[in-house]
């Protein structure tokens, strides 16, 4: 069977190659000059030209020219000749040219002051999964009145059609941009052509083509409604807080988020990633220092670029009033609070000025040494203390149970330990000297001191 199935493979092998040449072989789009028709005379900026009235007319003595240029408003007469030169053409030059003789129009001429465009290097963006494709590029210069652009953009391996859109020019950003709409259903990651065309009667000038896909150019809008807040009796916490941009649907996509902020002393930005709310907690702020805070916006797998920053807010952390008094509006202690994404501080160097003032007369900051009392340390003393007392009242009872036990140990019947008294006279012979007893029998010692490093005072049964 091998036999009959390798001629149908190779047919469908060769139609594959056949369709991928047929669509790599599509000519590219005629990007030239803008065609000009006979009566129309291209000059460049800077440069001379010469308008003549024609062969057949009469002297130069009797012709006079009239220019209505684009720029002004009603016409006015020239000097007179079969030819008109124009020197050091400007842009306001443009417009028509006619000469007279014998009170009739002999010949019209249009003049366009032209150069030739910029190549154009294109970028293409999508502000939401629902929105419309915007291409753009930037111009060195502003173009000549009469430049136009052109975009097309097509499946990319593919014979089709492609679909043209014309672009606008913004003066004011100073930059083409082409609005491609986007049918529904449309697979994200396709890949699409983007070819473009720059051209006016000076020439014509086409950009590469860019091969993109929908997910590859999702760029969000910046968020919006930024707000920075002070936490109550916080000195070195601020809030952070902001919207989706209104281009952006939430119950659809979500976005991730990227803060950054910094004090206004230093010129160093901490970033702080993965912010997944619309909300993020400053735990390393500077006190008594204005912080300013930026975000930014990304898809929330991480598809396409990320948005513009935000502007700028500006927030202070809570000052204890009584530090404004004493210490002023700065502080010489060190951020004691370590957040998770806290990443140290740098003291501002206006405290370590030796002179402060400025041109106006401005008082010295002085940072106070008085030092900030915390509750950790007086219940680590608390606890010291209240555990030595403790102990020692356990060894006060200890000891005094120990020497009761010892008293009534010692204790003895009545009359024992008494001795009779023995009388002064010559001893008896039936009862020696020697038999009196001259000391009392040695009674058990008194219990000595208690050692306190003698651990068996306290775990013994006795």
């Amino acid at each position: 069977m091998a036999g009959p199935l390798l001629p149908a493979a190779l047919l469908l092998a060769a139609a594959a190659a056949a369709a991928a040449a047929a669509a790599a072989a599509v000519p590219r789009r005629p990007c030239g000059p803008v065609g000009l028709s006979q009566d129309t005379v291209l000059g460049r900026p800077g440069a001379n030209v010469t308008l003549t009235c024609g062969a057949e007319g009469p002297l130069n003595g009797s012709v006079a020219w009239r220019t209505e240029k684009r720029a002004a408003v009603g016409g006015r007469w020239l000097a007179g000749g079969h030819a008109l030169l124009l020197q050091r053409l400007q842009f306001e030059d443009a417009g028509l040219y006619s000469c007279h003789a014998g009170g009739r129009t002999l010949r019209t001429l249009r003049l366009l002051v032209e150069e030739p465009p910029e190549t154009p290097h294109v970028s293409c963006y999508r502000r939401s999964h629902d929105k419309d494709v915007l291409c753009e590029w930037r111009l060195r210069a502003k173009p000549s009145p009469g430049t136009r652009a052109m975009l097309w953009v097509k499946r990319r391996f593919t014979v089709e059609n492609a679909t043209e859109q014309r672009c606008r020019f913004f003066s004011k950003a100073q930059k083409f941009v082409c609005r491609v709409k986007v049918p529904p259903g449309v697979d994200d990651n396709k890949p699409l052509v983007v070819s473009t065309c720059v051209r006016n009667a000076a020439g014509g000038s086409a950009g590469e083509d860019k091969i993109i896909t929908l997910s590859s150019i999702l760029k969000p809008d910046p968020p919006l409604n930024v707000t920075v807040e002070a936490l109550e009796k916080a000195p070195q916490r601020l809030r952070v807080t902001w919207t989706y941009p209104s281009s952006w649907d939430p119950r659809f996509y979500w976005l991730r988020f990227q803060v950054r902020y910094r004090p206004e002393p230093t010129p160093t930005f901490t970033e702080v990633d993965q912010v997944t709310r619309t909300w993020l907690d400053i735990r390393d702020a500077w006190r008594g220092t204005r912080h300013l805070v930026q975000v930014r916006a990304q898809e929330e797998f991480g598809h396409g670029a990320w948005s513009e920053w935000s502007h700028e807010a500006v927030g202070t952390p809570w000052t204890d009033p009584r530090d404004v008094t004493e210490m002023g509006p700065y502080s010489s202690q060190l951020p004691t609070e370590d957040g998770a994404y806290g990443y140290g501080a740098t003291l501002p160097p206006e405290l370590f000025e030796d002179d402060a003032a400025d041109g106006d007369g401005g008082a010295v900051l002085e940072a106070s040494t008085r030092s900030v009392a915390y509750p950790y340390p007086f219940l680590v003393a608390g606890g010291s203390l209240l555990l030595g007392i403790a102990l020692f009242i356990a060894i006060v009872v200890r000891y005094k149970q120990t020497w009761r036990l010892g008293v009534r140990r010692g204790a003895k019947p009545a009359g024992e330990g008494q001795h009779a008294l023995v009388p002064l006279g010559s001893p008896s012979p039936s009862s020696p000297l020697s038999a009196t007893p001259l000391l009392p029998p040695a009674t058990p010692p008194a219990p000595g001191p208690l050692h306190v490093t003698n651990l068996d005072y306290f775990f013994s049964g006795k």
